[in-house]
């Protein structure tokens, strides 16, 4: 745990107690604050008097002594309307903040040399934050990781030197963190997306820049250039002084970092050096990853990690649970566990990573369907459909070999079979649903997990090493 020691002695607020929230109480509490927690959630509020906070409807209570209002991030801060707490608080002159937020000023008080990393972007947040933990564990240090990608970050240990923060952040933690300042930012890429939360992509966007645009004195900011929104982010950034590091995965860099040939390069002053070779790395497959791979190499570089390191981190790198995750081979035949891709645009990703693909999908449809593949299709050797989508996905699919499984254990079993039978040097069985999950399984995690326990259970599967 951090103790958040910057509001001892104060009166604190704290509205959303989920993980995030209730983790913020403990650390308020262990710094020498009061708090007084509070939730629309009657459980969640119960939970929080057990735990022994003090508990209030926030709208009966005067707010003269609160300092801070601690806001969980999935509560509205402006869109569609502010939540009623945030409307409180304004009232009251009282500022809104979240946990990062705690974090950052405990960081500037206790240790603000230590390093921390901090990680944005619409896609490839979690697989990015992820991968740099893991190069930072190779490299030695005491990597801490968390935010967004699961542990809330005042569950971690404190900072020091020595011991790094790697943290994923959503739009919605960086609008509660005004005073952002980590030693190495990363924008991954912006594309449309949260509208409900921030109103129009432009807002959007400007709330993911601020991880870049706030990074300390003599820190790095590394942002894709891929996309629009970002290329005239790291434009700003170089107009304001900042150290700005180039990712592209689409197109050579004159200086920067960049994807060519399955290799990562640095390119500065007309010469360009090889960084690191992503061919063969199965947890790096795809356009995708070798941008997030490239961001990471560079958070790696900017920190001092060397390049055989780097390397050798890299080829070690697991990937993640339900995102292109390898979870056997059996034979010629490689099992993917892409439980992730809940939409079509994800499913794009895994599609393209593969050329002779056995292809699970469906569950709970979203709007457009599986229309937007239909590039891929030369692809599938044979798709098996679950789910409420089954029916409308084989509509789409028109000649492309298919059949309506219902379920993802005959599923399983019917494309284990003619992935097999067919003889493919590189046969994979992919499940990449293009759907949520929620027909079937309460969430893509257990929808994974069940594949991967389905996969393991096959004779003759063995772990993909």
């Amino acid at each position: 745990m951090i103790p958040v020691t910057s509001f001892a002695g104060k009166t604190v607020a704290v509205f959303g107690l989920g993980g995030s929230g209730l983790a913020s109480c403990h650390a308020l509490k262990a710094g020498g604050a009061e708090v007084v927690a509070a939730d629309d959630n009657a459980e969640n509020v119960a939970k929080a008097a057990q735990a022994g906070f003090i508990t209030a409807d926030l709208r009966n209570v005067s707010w003269a002594n609160f300092v801070a209002l601690v806001l969980a991030p999935g509560v509205p801060l402006t869109h569609p309307v502010p939540h009623w707490s945030v409307l409180k608080a304004r009232e009251a002159g009282v500022e809104v903040i979240g946990d990062i937020e705690l974090f950052c000023r405990e960081r500037r008080r206790h240790a603000p040399n230590a390093p921390f990393v901090a990680i944005t972007g619409t896609n490839g947040k979690s697989t990015t934050t992820a991968l740099i933990a893991h190069l930072t564990k190779v490299a030695g240090y005491d990597t801490q990781m968390g935010g967004n990608i699961g542990t809330a970050i005042l569950s971690l240990e404190p900072p020091r030197m020595g011991r790094v923060h790697v943290i994923e952040m959503s739009s919605y933690q960086i609008d509660l963190t005004p005073s952002l300042d980590p030693s190495v930012g990363i924008l991954l890429n912006v594309s449309e997306d949260h509208i409900d939360r921030h109103g129009t992509v432009e807002h959007y966007a400007a709330v993911k820049e601020r991880l870049v645009a706030n990074v300390q004195a003599g820190g790095t900011s590394i942002v894709g250039v891929d996309d629009g929104y970002c290329r005239d982010v790291a434009d700003r950034l170089d107009r304001a002084g900042k150290n700005v590091v180039r990712i592209s995965v689409k197109n050579p860099l004159a200086t920067g970092i960049y994807f060519e040939h399955g290799n990562i390069l640095r390119a500065s002053g007309g010469a360009r050096s090889e960084v690191a070779a992503l061919g063969g790395i199965g947890s790096l497959r795809g356009l995708h990853n070798a941008q997030n791979a490239a961001c990471a190499a560079a958070a790696a570089l900017a920190m001092g990690i060397s390049l055989d390191v780097l390397q050798n981190g890299l080829r070690s790198f697991p990937g993640l649970a339900h995102r292109m995750e390898q979870v056997g081979r059996r034979g010629n035949v490689l099992f993917v566990n892409d439980s992730k891709g809940t939409n079509a645009d994800a499913t794009a990703h895994a599609l393209s990573s593969f050329s002779e693909i056995f292809w699970i999908a469906g569950g709970k449809p979203k709007a457009g369907g599986i229309t937007s593949l239909t590039s891929f299709f030369p692809r599938i050797r044979k798709a098996y459909l679950i789910g409420e989508a089954a029916q409308e996905f084989a509509g789409t699919l028109g000649t492309v070999a298919h059949e309506i499984s219902q379920t993802l254990d005959v599923a399983v079993e019917h494309a284990a079979r003619d992935a097999e039978a067919s003889g493919l040097a590189d046969a994979v069985v992919l499940l990449s649903p293009a759907c949520a999950s929620f027909d079937q399984y309460r969430n893509f995690e257990i929808r994974g997990a069940k594949f991967r326990e389905l996969v393991q259970a096959l004779p003759g599967v063995k772990p993909v090493v």
